[in-house]
């Protein structure tokens, strides 16, 4: 029996297990169905509470023609018993959770490699060490088709048009024009783009919008990293167009202008190709479907 001292006075600890066989006793009636339960032999069970009736120095209960009642001290000490029980279960099953492990590869697109996701899988890494993530980065489309799109457990990837019924949405993200400080408060005529290389979204919708407006364009650099994009920017080499929850700092959302139209918005889809899960791959998806939805 473990003791501790408070100021000169040794306080005594209650068993667990000893609580737990006086709970179970109490609710059922019976030592019988307590053993049964906790799949223990009777006498171990009338054992503990013998220890448990003399660590608190009183009797818990009393017979009356075979019939198991409480006394006035185990009514009183079945009230902080189930509460001890309780907190003692909700506390072991907050930190003595069993330990997660596997492999999983993951696809996103480019964008969220740099802002959104390190966040998530750090966070994610922390909390389940033991789970190896192995991340590959391209162009939505390029995720969603073979022979990548068989390669992932998971893919995190764009929707041209948002559709909440959709399988696997999670959110709507807005898409912005992105520029160096030399782009904030003008643009030139002939507008300079940076862009990802074809089928990129982002590209066909800024020209596409470009277009219907009659403003001039010109892709003036093709590049699918977004380091690369981001260097090209600050270089002043022209503009671009991101989801707002991407945009690197040190790069300035431009407003929306005459020449520069609304640009709409996207859908963001957690989707799972080979419909394979796990433990490792749900809490994944959990904390994706999580982070991204409340980024």
């Amino acid at each position: 029996m473990l003791m501790f001292c408070i100021r000169g006075r040794t306080m005594k600890n209650l068993s667990i297990d000893f609580l737990r066989s006086f709970v179970i006793i109490a609710q059922t009636g019976s030592y019988t169905q307590c053993a049964e339960q906790l799949q223990r032999t009777q006498p171990a069970i009338s054992l503990q509470i013998k220890k448990l009736e003399e660590m608190v120095g009183e009797k818990l209960f009393s017979r009356d023609k075979n019939r198991l009642s409480l006394t006035v001290a185990g009514s009183k000490l079945l009230t902080y018993g189930e509460k001890i029980v309780a907190m003692n279960d909700q506390a072991m099953a907050e930190f003595g959770k069993p330990q997660v492990t596997g492999n999983i590869k993951l696809g996103i697109p480019s964008e969220f490699s740099t802002i959104l996701m390190p966040k998530i899988i750090r966070r994610f890494t922390q909390t389940y060490p033991e789970v190896s993530l192995e991340v590959h980065c391209a162009l939505s489309k390029d995720l969603l088709t073979e022979p990548l799109k068989s390669k992932f457990d998971l893919i995190l990837s764009l929707q041209e048009t948002p559709d909440p019924t959709q399988d696997g949405y999670i959110t709507t993200d807005q898409l912005v024009w992105v520029g160096s400080q030399r782009f904030v408060n003008s643009v030139p005529q002939k507008l300079p783009l940076i862009a990802a290389p074809s089928p990129c979204t982002y590209r066909k919708r800024a020209i596409n919008l470009l277009t219907a407006i009659k403003k001039p364009w010109q892709v003036v650099y093709t590049i699918a990293d977004l380091n690369g994009i981001q260097t090209a920017i600050n270089e002043g080499l022209g503009i671009t167009v991101l989801a707002k929850s991407s945009v690197p700092s040190g790069l300035h959302i431009l407003p929306s202008s005459a020449d520069l139209p609304e640009l709409g918005y996207m859908g963001v889809c957690l989707l799972n190709p080979q419909k394979v899960t796990s433990k490792a791959i749900s809490l994944l998806a959990d904390t994706i479907v999580t982070e991204v939805a409340n980024f």
